[in-house]
């Protein structure tokens, strides 16, 4: 599939009818054209020159030179020669020419209505005529053709009422109706415009080029070239150009435009870097290890992209609204002319005139724009945040959600053990033997014995034999004695006394996991170690509870002792432990019964839980399987994000309804005016107008960002 820009597309009405034109073109049945992204995707096969034609009857046109951030196929112009579609040029202008357009347009309209009366009438006729022309010669054009094939839209209602107004002599109202009706359009597109360009702005992040090192020599080569094992150079102020780790060099690096995170992170040698990422001093060489298309950046980008094409429920129900609610308009408005002047005397000249200004009333531009450009606003917010959300009816469900369970390990906790507790029964030997024996073993809970004893300043020799029994733990020979630091298990060789029992339940009680040190005959020390909480899990929880999420379930594989602890440092309102994966499945599904579910996690056993709930989240450090199978993705390795994703979800979802009652209870206002004959031409224009312009406004609204 080839992609373009489009320039030119007037409404998301307007861009659905385009693409089914043009799919009834030979092999045009896979295009696709999105009103949200102004993008065109086709078959190669399709001539380009039919598919202008189609978009020129619209006033669009592909702009040229365009092609889409993966680099997946060649120029529009390139790709026009291989078809032999040479030699074309843009018939119409954009925005800028269109806004003088109407700005001449304007000036006449105002010059007639100065002369109006003061100079020959067939004069004053021609400037409404030359103002009108200007202004709404395109939408007329449509609306022509649109009933000559009985097709009902925006462009047939204001044809229908320009002509009536024409009719019966209404010269000013006719003008106005044109004019303010292009300016209506136009200030549709800018609102939409602008969502497009954050977006854009946000998609500008990709690195374009990269500079390879190979056998000592530079080289500068496009991204989408880079192979795994490159080695690049980047120097202070450059992009990362792919997801890789520091081979050599020292650096802080801006990860951003991943991780939705301002404060810089240090990197040094084998430390993972983020194509897209900003180096800020120094020079780094990246080993690459992934191509650019399989990059952390390249797959936000897609991401985001593809969440635009998505449709909401809300959105495909108001396509389905419009596609009835326009030809009752017109049914309305012809009651409207024909019951008063035939059942109750009244002046025909008179209801022609309010049916017309039912027309302008019904037209549903407003309507029409109350979801996408909130929906494209909230995606791009988010994203700015790095949170990926893969689709518009992801944000509405995140805006639902009453119920959030979290997956324990890496999610609430780091998923790194680390030493929560100590008891020393002899000092003198108890550090010094932990640390010889363990700073060898790449155990974990080794590990965080170590890093526990680094801070506390500890050093030993190594020890003279060292011995790992499975499961048990290490024996080991130190200046002629026997030690052991292990489990439980790996000390029935000592008899414990009672005051050292009772730490090992306390222990236990507390969730902890034991390492003891002793040599052959007593207990030396014992650690207790644990998954640390995150600093923010306990923050974030109550800040869900505020946004209106009712309730915080923790679903986890560790025993019931830790589950209860972790869940009581966090707050959350349920727990369930001792879970396997198909147990957190069931749960979810339990629990999706009551309301709606979104589950949160990162590791691969949460792929099916994801899966299973109503809106899976994943971690975006997390696994690709979990990444893949989730609805949402945060990109930072915390939770801080998410209260935030639920707050601007549920700021798209308030914007949305109160768009759609606005916009609609506007005009059944003006519809009800009609039945005393009140509604005017002028009244029907400007609130139609205005409801336009500012259901635009409000959706531009969750852009807004506080510093």
């Amino acid at each position: 599939m080839n992609e373009y820009r489009v320039k030119g597309l007037t409404c998301a009405n307007c861009a659905r009818e385009l693409q089914e034109q043009i799919q009834k073109l030979e092999h045009g049945d896979s295009a696709i054209l999105s009103y949200n992204t102004a993008k065109l995707k086709l078959d190669p096969k399709v001539s380009m020159n039919a598919v202008r034609n189609v978009l020129k009857s619209d006033g669009a046109y592909i702009e040229e030179n365009t092609h889409d951030h993966d680099q997946e196929h060649v120029h529009e112009h390139e790709h026009s020669h291989k078809h032999g579609d040479e030699g074309h040029s843009h018939v119409h202008a954009p925005n800028t020419a269109i806004k003088r357009l109407l700005i001449i347009a304007t000036v006449i309209f105002g010059t007639a209505l100065f002369v109006d009366g003061k100079i020959a009438v067939p004069l004053v006729i021609s400037l409404y005529l030359i103002s009108m022309a200007l202004s709404g010669y395109q939408t007329f054009m449509k609306g022509i053709r649109n009933l000559l094939h009985f097709k009902f839209n925006i462009e047939t209602l204001m044809t229908i009422a320009l002509i009536g107004a024409i009719g019966i002599g209404e010269w000013k109202e006719a003008t106005l109706v044109a004019l303010l009706f292009g300016l209506n359009e136009l200030l549709e597109g800018l609102g939409m415009e602008k969502a497009r360009k954050s977006m854009e702005t946000l998609l500008q992040v990709a690195p374009k080029k990269a500079t390879v090192l190979k056998d000592g020599m530079e080289s500068i080569v496009p991204i989408a070239s880079l192979n795994a094992l490159d080695i690049v150079l980047v120097r202070s102020g450059e992009k990362i150009p792919s997801d890789g780790v520091v081979a050599e060099g020292r650096s802080s690096v801006n990860e951003a435009a991943i991780t939705g995170e301002s404060l810089p992170v240090e990197k040094k040698v084998n430390d993972p870097v983020f194509g897209g990422s900003i180096n800020n001093e120094g020079v780094l060489k990246i080993k690459i290890e992934k191509a650019y298309q399989d990059s952390s950046l390249a797959k936000i980008l897609h991401l985001v992209e593809e969440a635009q094409e998505t449709k909401t429920p809300t959105e495909l129900f108001i396509t389905r609204f419009a596609k009835y609610y326009t030809p009752a308009i017109i049914t309305v408005s012809l009651l409207v002319l024909f019951i008063p002047p035939l059942f109750f005397g009244g002046e025909w000249s008179k209801w022609l005139y309010q049916a017309l200004a039912v027309l302008i009333i019904g037209c549903p531009c407003a309507l029409i724009l109350s979801s996408p450009i909130a929906i494209v606003s909230g995606i791009t917010r988010n994203a700015r945040n790095g949170i990926l959300v893969k689709g518009g009816v992801f944000l509405e469900q995140l805006g639902h959600i009453n119920t959030l369970a979290f997956d324990k390990t890496g999610t609430l906790t780091k998923g790194e053990p680390h030493v929560e507790q100590v008891k020393c029964y002899d000092e003198q030997r108890f550090y010094e033997i932990a640390y010889a024996v363990e700073k060898s073993s790449t155990h974990p809970l080794a590990k965080a014995i170590i890093k526990h004893l680094d801070e506390q300043a500890v050093f030993a020799a190594d020890p003279d034999e060292i011995e790992t029994v499975s499961g048990l733990g290490i024996k080991a020979k130190i200046k002629g004695c026997s030690y052991y630091v292990g489990n439980e298990k790996s000390m029935e060789h000592i008899r414990m006394p009672d005051d050292i029992r009772q730490a090992i339940n306390g222990f236990k009680e507390e969730g902890l996991t034991l390492v003891l040190v002793a040599d052959d005959s007593k207990i030396l020390g014992m650690f207790g170690i644990a998954d640390e909480v995150r600093e923010e899990s306990k923050a974030v929880i109550q800040a869900l509870h505020a946004r209106g999420v009712k309730h915080t379930v923790m679903l986890t594989g560790d025993h019931q002792k830790t589950a209860e602890k972790v869940a009581k440092l966090v707050g959350v309102t349920e727990y369930y432990s001792s879970l396997l994966p198909e147990d957190k499945v069931n749960k979810v599904k339990e629990m999706a019964t009551k309301g709606v579910v979104a589950m949160i996690g990162d590791g691969i056993n949460d792929a099916p839980a994801l899966a299973s709930a109503d809106l899976g989240i994943a971690m975006g450090k997390g696994t690709d399987s979990a990444i893949e199978t989730a609805d949402i993705v945060l990109m930072q390795d915390h939770l801080g994000k998410l209260p935030e994703a639920i707050s601007i979800a549920k700021r798209v979802n308030t914007i949305i309804k109160f768009n759609i009652s606005f916009s609609l209870g506007l005009k059944l206002i003006a519809l009800l005016l009609a039945i005393p004959g009140w509604l005017t031409l002028w009244i029907a224009i400007l609130s139609d107008m205005g409801a336009t312009i500012f259901v635009t406004l409000v959706s531009l609204t969750v852009l807004i960002q506080k510093k």
